[in-house]
């Protein structure tokens, strides 16, 4: 009876090895798609770019593209959900560390302004995806209410330890927070300059004046947060 049974047991293993291999294939296919769309929007620009060259240069058939994505739109839903991953770690990690939270909001925006996002054209192409269609716009829209929620969670924590104003609800604070980051990340995409964390970390220094407890209306000792770079 057991040794009846070992053919089906073999073939399951091997169907379950030959899905495996399919899901990493496929999500190898759609990695290479997702960063060739943000490389060439960092070039040439979103509107620049088309289906035909963002499949050459990732080295698939121009029919693959839909295999994974609905439109070229959708690749700015991807980069917005790979943006709140990034978010939510960082979250965790100030959490698991116990870091101060004016020291965690001050550095959160050069966090968030890493590569690729430290490009202009990739800013322009996620302001873009507002105006984009109906289910895309929606989906942007769906991606800044987690980003407020989790903002909020940050906001409230600090609250609760004593370390931001506690006199105004905390949604309306990150509301302000998430304005002024997406806000400086605007402007600084139109001059398309070096100076985007020296913005980031000056709009931090000037917003913290309103998120301070009211008892503490100090700024955070110098060399708190991360030195603002100008370079690249």
């Amino acid at each position: 009876m057991v040794t009846s049974f070992k053919p089906a047991h073999g073939r399951k293993r091997a169907v379950a090895a030959s899905s495996d291999r399919r899901q990493r294939h496929s999500a190898e296919i759609r990695e290479r798609l997702f960063r060739s769309a943000l490389a060439l929007f960092a070039k040439k620009g979103f509107a620049e770019t088309t289906v035909e060259d963002i499949t050459e240069a990732a080295d698939v058939g121009k029919g693959t593209f839909f295999n994974y994505f609905p439109s070229k739109d959708h690749i700015l839903i991807a980069f917005g959900e790979m943006q709140l991953a990034k978010l939510e770690a960082a979250v965790e990690a100030a959490r698991r560390t116990n870091e101060p939270m004016p020291q965690f909001l001050g550095s959160l925006g050069v966090r968030m302004t890493e590569e690729p996002t430290r490009n202009p054209e990739i800013i322009r192409a996620l302001l873009q995806a507002y105006l984009s269609t109906t289910p895309v716009r929606e989906a942007m829209l769906d991606l800044q209410k987690r980003v407020l929620a989790i903002h909020t969670q940050m906001i409230r924590l600090g609250q609760e330890q004593g370390q931001i104003r506690n006199d105004l609800p905390a949604e309306e604070i990150a509301y302000v927070f998430r304005q002024t980051i997406f806000g400086t990340l605007l402007i600084w995409s139109l001059h398309a300059d070096a100076t985007l964390h020296a913005r980031m970390e000056a709009a931090f220094n000037l917003l913290w004046t309103g998120m301070a407890p009211r008892s503490d209306l100090r700024f955070p000792p110098a060399g708190s947060f991360p030195r603002a770079r100008t370079g690249s």
